[in-house]
């Protein structure tokens, strides 16, 4: 008889047992693949806002996409701070319906204060609410192969991301503006308010322990209640007071204000150098899709060899490539800077989960990772308004190229101050815990450190 549905195992799926930590990632994948694809896929239309009949500068265009990254940065450690609280699924419901606002009233906007109010405001505080509370959500149901779910998280995302700028480019060649936000609009938030329902805090929800817990382990809830808010208090306190917490903030923010002025700008880019506007489309998705492969394999090597060796790798090839979009605009030279940046563009967010359980260990990370997201959030803000307004003062991007190459290459030189990642940052902060707050009963403090000692990032 064929089986579906939970057990005290996890998740029948026929004849078979599958810890209902997978079901997480899955669910949190076509999440995510949902809430984010359009932050990115409408940089597409950034040339189109610049004719009739919105006739908006690349500068006001740039800053529309400045706001929504305001807007979501700012919004990161309040909406980690209240999943660690009260749960990821709150913050999720109520994130859906801000996505389902944001993207209706965008596709009827006329005027520039209502792009900047609509996808700006209102669309970015929708997604804020799952780009923290998906991954940290994730790393909740995991003691071990973490780094196997966050490259899964990570490189479905940049699937949907393609995918979306796919999506978009038909839509608007079809059926306009309108319908370009409308559609995606109406049907992703059904789709992400359907999924918030399978979408459980953590695995003492259902009885469970985490994926890689040891058997004897008692099942303890350690959200939505006092001890869960204890907890991150404490602990929050006591991270900030490490230099790593900081620099992983601020390597967060330069990388992000660097690869988002490409992210942003490419195609516009391409378009005023000559090339059609689906020939930019095509390098777009190639960068996309080939960013895929590091979203995925970035946090598997995080997880195996240290996050910091990884970092430098991934950060760099985010940063030196730009030189040849600065000596040549042929085709050529774009879809092979496609393929390069897109290696580097993709590994540069996905490690930060990783580093932050090599750091911190068991620790309630969401906040934390919120604060990092703050940084990222107010880099992918900067970075954009920046290089389009380089481009309105000096009539080429060449001086937006070089701006990215230095905020990227700041990054790097960030990485290396970065301690090891094969020694926790907080082994005892839950001495100054009350002996109810402390994890007991055979679970360890903090989870292991990278790759169990193999390998060095030092």
């Amino acid at each position: 008889m064929f089986r579906f549905g939970l057990n005290p195992a996890g998740f029948a799926l026929g004849k078979r047992n599958v810890h209902y930590s997978w079901v997480i990632v899955a669910v949190a994948s076509v999440m995510w693949m949902t809430s984010s694809g359009m932050r990115f896929a409408a940089a597409i239309l950034v040339d189109e806002f610049e004719k009739e009949p919105f006739g908006w500068s690349i500068g006001a265009i740039a800053a529309g996409f400045t706001i929504q990254w305001v807007v979501s940065g700012t919004l990161a450690p309040v909406c980690g701070w209240m999943a660690d609280r009260w749960g990821v699924r709150k913050v999720m419901w109520a994130g859906g319906v801000l996505f389902i606002i944001g993207m209706v009233l965008t596709a009827f906007m006329q005027n520039l204060w209502q792009f900047y109010l609509y996808f700006g405001v209102i669309l970015a505080a929708g997604m804020a609410a799952f780009q923290v509370t998906l991954v940290s959500g994730v790393t909740l149901w995991f003691r071990k192969q973490l780094g196997l779910a966050m490259g899964i998280l990570q490189g479905l995302q940049g699937i949907g991301t393609a995918f979306a700028i796919l999506l978009v480019f038909i839509l608007f060649d079809q059926f306009g503006l309108r319908m370009t936000f409308l559609i995606p609009g109406l049907v992703g938030g059904a789709i992400l308010m359907l999924l918030v329902k399978f979408f459980y805090n953590e695995p003492a929800d259902i009885g469970l322990r985490q994926w890689g817990a040891p058997d004897d382990e008692p099942i303890r809830s350690m959200q939505n209640n006092e001890v869960a808010k204890v907890r991150t208090h404490v602990f929050l306190k006591q991270a900030q007071k490490t230099n790593a917490f900081w620099n992983l903030v601020g390597i967060h923010f330069w990388g992000c204000a660097g690869h988002n002025i490409i992210l942003i700008l490419l195609v516009a880019m391409m378009t005023f150098n000559g090339h059609s506007k689906g020939v930019a489309v095509a390098v777009f998705i190639t960068l996309m899709v080939v960013s895929t492969i590091t979203r995925f394999a970035a946090p598997v090597l995080a997880d195996r060899f240290g996050s910091k060796v990884v970092m430098i790798f991934v950060f760099s090839a985010q940063t030196f490539p730009l030189l040849l979009l600065i000596v040549s605009q042929e085709l050529s030279a774009y879809f092979t800077f496609a393929v390069l940046f897109g290696i580097g563009m993709g590994g540069e967010m996905t490690a930060f989960p990783i580093i932050n359980r090599q750091y911190y260990g068991d620790a309630p990370t969401a906040t934390t990772y919120g604060w990092q997201m703050a940084g990222a959030g107010i880099g992918m803000a900067i970075g954009p308004v920046l290089g389009g307004f380089l481009k309105d003062w000096t009539d080429t991007y060449v001086w937006s190229l070089w701006l990215s190459f230095g905020l990227s290459a700041t990054a790097v030189l960030c990485i290396f101050f970065l301690p090891s990642t094969h020694h926790h940052q907080l082994p005892d902060w839950e001495d100054e815990l009350p002996p109810e707050a402390r994890m007991s009963g055979g679970a360890p403090a903090v989870a292991p450190a990278a790759g169990g000692g193999g390998g060095s990032d030092d």
